[in-house]
């Protein structure tokens, strides 16, 4: 199959909701490198993310402005502020009230890294009193853990996203620091004093959205991403950057 299929047709009303301002404004978040980095040398966001952005604005016929934020509390934040047109944030339930999502189109998974003489080995041996965990302001795991967490307390990171929440477990020293899987490996595989946990507290479901309300939009998206995944594009893409995650499944 095409890693480009056949576009699809927008009408009126799903340009409207997706492209008021005649450009297809894309809130990127620069503070999940599994998903969006800074190019070295022009400074533009490349990845998964900004390729799909650019893949949507082609189908609509319209320019996609990329618009980056360090982290996802941040892209949130402009939901309802008619900052953007669509997003790449987790599925959570708070978000849901305020941005109608697509299924998923890539899964990573959230876990902990701890230092290598730390007395917690599993996931589960985190949730305990005295055990202070950091964590990015209101990213999807932090959103998670404080639905979930019943003994330990959730230390916030201001800043959000990208080495926040590391420097805050480092400078504080913290019993632990969540995150998703793949930036903290990469920190550990340079620091051997510190070790991330097999397994997992939970799995991230990255999905596009698009503000509340605009129903024919998120109806495009729904199929643009369906069509993403079944193509291959979403997986070419996180190749091409240098990004290991899993493809979700198709929706059901």
């Amino acid at each position: 199959m095409s890693l480009n299929p056949e576009p699809l047709k927008p009408d009126a009303a799903v340009l409207s909701e997706l492209a008021p301002t005649g450009k297809l404004r894309a809130a990127i978040n620069l503070g999940n490198g599994v998903l969006a980095q800074k190019d070295a040398t022009t400074g533009a966001p490349k990845g998964v993310t900004p390729d799909l952005a650019r893949e949507l604005g082609k189908w609509l016929g319209v320019e996609a402005e990329l618009i980056p934020h360090d982290a996802a509390g941040k892209v949130f934040d402009g939901a309802t502020t008619n900052a953007w047109d669509i997003a790449f944030v987790a599925i959570e339930p708070v978000r849901a009230a305020v941005i109608e999502f697509t299924a998923p189109y890539v899964i990573i998974e959230g876990t902990y890294m701890v230092r290598q003489d730390s007395p917690l080995k599993e996931i589960a041996d985190v949730d305990r009193p005295g055990v202070r965990i950091a964590v990015g302001l209101k990213s999807a795991y932090d959103l998670y853990l404080s639905r979930t967490i019943k003994n330990a307390t959730i230390v916030h990171a201001s800043a959000g996203g990208g080495r926040a929440m590391i420097d805050l477990f480092i400078n504080d020293e913290l019993e632990a620091v969540a995150g998703v899987r793949q930036p903290l490996d990469a920190y550990a595989k340079d620091h051997p004093d510190m070790r991330v946990m097999a397994g997992h507290f939970m799995e991230i479901q990255q999905a596009m959205g698009t503000p509340k309300g605009r129903l024919a939009g998120a109806a495009y998206l729904r199929a643009f991403v369906e069509a993403m995944k079944a193509s291959g594009f979403v997986a070419e893409a996180l190749k091409r950057s240098g990004q290991t995650a899993t493809v979700a499944p198709p929706a059901r």
